[in-house]
């Protein structure tokens, strides 16, 4: 937790680690209580029972954490994988999500059938040549065909790793391997998250105030998943937000990108 006022959690992404957004909530602390945490078998999370990865289980877990940290309701925010909680969160715990902002959450399922069968094949060959070759193949295939920046990718996360290094965040549990944590992701997360089919339903029905976000990188090249977010903004009626930079901008270059999800958040009067 850092800083004080109303409460915003962010939700990691693949990885797992809640340190990725260590300079976003940094900068947000002087205005709202900035919640992160390391999701359940990633990074300093053990996994516990069910040993197994399910997303509902992945939203108990964020609301959990939220009424340890005293909080009955707060802003939810996640990327990539941490946004398709968030959104299963929104849809199972409205009480608990004043509104939700989902950053590039990769759900192929929304997209027109052929394209939604392609994008399905793609991440299962991904795991099949994890069981096969091992899990740092699976991770290749993944990291070099999904259509993002790769390199810029490595370079904002090395650019986080640093600030965490300086940070020196005061929690002294190890964290799992990068070994560990590869094979947790590619072969126990990978295929639900981007099987999850949202429960559009739920989401109209409940009234919980939705924001699919985008960065400038994937609109620019029409990737699948910014087709995927503007798909959602019509189904959901929603406002749509486009952020700065690319999927892992919030790592490299902090600022705009929480600004971003500040301007936001104003927006909703939190």
């Amino acid at each position: 937790m850092r800083g004080a006022g109303k409460p915003i959690l962010f939700i990691a992404p693949a990885g797992g680690a809640g340190d990725v957004y260590q300079p976003v909530a940094k900068i947000l602390s002087d205005e709202y209580k900035v919640i992160t945490y390391d999701r359940r078998a990633n990074a300093r999370s053990t996994m516990n029972y069910p040993d197994r990865f399910e997303i509902r289980q992945q939203s108990r877990d964020a609301l959990a954490v939220l009424k340890a940290c005293g909080e009955e309701t707060a802003i939810i925010a996640g990327n990539s994988s941490g946004a398709v909680i968030a959104l299963d969160m929104a849809a199972a715990f409205p009480g608990a999500v004043r509104a939700a902002i989902i950053h590039e959450a990769p759900l192929p399922s929304v997209l027109p059938g052929e394209e939604a069968e392609k994008w399905r094949l793609f991440f299962k060959s991904c795991y099949d040549l994890a069981i096969k070759k091992g899990a740092s193949r699976g991770a290749t295939r993944f990291y070099f065909g999904v259509e993002l920046p790769a390199i810029r990718l490595m370079a904002a996360t090395l650019k986080v790793l640093k600030y965490e290094r300086l940070e020196k965040p005061t929690c002294s549990v190890e964290r799992i391997s990068s070994k560990k944590g590869a094979e947790f992701l590619i072969l126990n997360e990978l295929l639900p998250i981007t099987g999850y089919e949202p429960d559009f339903g739920a989401l109209a029905a409940n009234g919980t105030l939705i924001y699919i976000g985008c960065g400038k990188y994937g609109l620019n090249k029409n990737a699948w998943y910014a087709r995927a977010a503007q798909i959602m903004v019509k189904r959901l009626s929603c406002g749509f937000v486009e952020f700065p930079g690319h999927h892992g901008e919030f790592m490299g270059n902090p600022a705009p990108w929480a600004m971003t999800v500040r301007e936001t958040v104003h927006k909703i009067g939190w």
